[in-house]
Formats: structure tokens, sequence, C-alpha cells
């Protein structure tokens, strides 16, 4: 069963635009410097979905992409204890969903995003995924297929 993530980003580094500019091809998800983070990349499955969350500017998921290449070397890392997986984008969301919004709904009180915000690599649980869509005007079951 495929699972379900979110990847932070600071918008003026990495955009969910310069995301959508790398097509199919997708991009590498590097520079993440933390032992849990990068462990979430290497429980990753190709296929998995992940919200793509702009974080400091913004402080909203803007849409999701998928898993495309297992975690492998951080081709900005030399000693060779980062790694990092590729994802493409898949689509934006119709309504951003903002960390204010999150936070205001008791369904979300558990998701990481609330509970570990500093995590910039994180699970998100079925139902947080659903209710994150819904909130966003996006119905999961006719997302496009992986």
């Amino acid at each position: 069963m495929p699972a379900y993530w979110l990847f932070k980003s600071e918008p003026d580094a990495f955009s969910w635009d310069m995301l959508v500019a790398k097509g199919a091809t997708g991009e590498e998800w590097n520079g993440v410097r933390n032992y849990l983070a990068r462990n979430n990349m290497r429980a990753m499955k190709i296929g998995d979905r992940g919200f793509f969350y702009h974080s400091n500017d913004g402080k909203e998921i803007v849409g999701i992409c998928e898993v495309i290449a297992l975690a492998h070397p951080d081709s900005q890392d030399d000693s060779g204890t980062w790694e990092c997986v590729d994802v493409k984008a898949v689509v934006p969301m119709p309504r951003p969903v903002t960390l204010i919004d999150v936070k205001s709904n008791p369904k979300l009180a558990s998701m990481a995003l609330v509970t570990s915000m500093r995590l910039s690599v994180q699970p998100v649980k079925p139902d947080e995924w659903k209710e994150v869509c819904r909130m966003g005007g996006l119905d999961f079951k006719r997302l496009p297929p992986r």
C-alpha cells in the first residue's frame, strides 16, 4: 500500500513552480541534513505521494508530488551520509492549505506538520491525507494514477 508524505521547501530555494518545470524527469530532493528525514526518505517507495509545502514564505501546502526514484546518495553530499529520493509534480492544490488552516482543524491535531514542525520530510497518515486534500479542493480518489 502506498504511503503519504510531506516535503518542505523554502520557495525562494526550490518552489512548486520549479518542480512543475522539471516535468516527468522530476528533481532530486537533496540537501536534507536530518537523520529522521533521511530515514523517512529511505522508507519511501516509488509511487508514494507527498504534499509539497512552502515553508517560511507562504507556509502552505501548494501541490502533490510523487516519488519517482528510491533513496540514493545525495549528489550534494561528499560524506556518503545523506540520501534522498527523486520526486515529480503531480497536481497543484486548487486552494493552498495554510499552516493556520491545518492547525485550526481538530482532525489534524496529531499531524506531524503540527507536532514536528521543523522536520523537513515527514509522514502523513491516510486520514490526514484525505482531510488535507478535501481542504484544498481535491478529490483524492480522482488524482492522476500513479
